[in-house]
């Protein structure tokens, strides 16, 4: 596995894997880990702005703050519109 390193804005060192994607309308989701060896997932970075800020919720749904950039839930449910 090969991980690209990166300093957050907060200055954690974190490790992006641009093998494992999310599908977003703007641009994928790359899977971030906190260590070298993939071993603790720590989020995801936007593909479409470079942003660490995302955020997830239950139903699988990523969203990048800073640029908007969306990935749809994973699970749908008319109850949640």
């Amino acid at each position: 596995m090969s991980l690209d390193a990166s300093t957050t804005a907060d200055g954690d060192r974190v490790y992006t894997d641009r093998t494992r994607v999310e599908r977003g309308v703007d641009g994928p989701f790359y899977v971030v880990f906190s260590d070298a060896d993939g071993a603790s997932r720590w989020g995801f970075r936007c593909g479409n702005c470079g942003s660490f800020d995302t955020a997830m919720d239950t139903m699988g749904r990523i969203q990048c703050t800073e640029c908007g950039n969306l990935k749809k839930p994973d699970e749908w449910d008319a109850a949640h519109e």
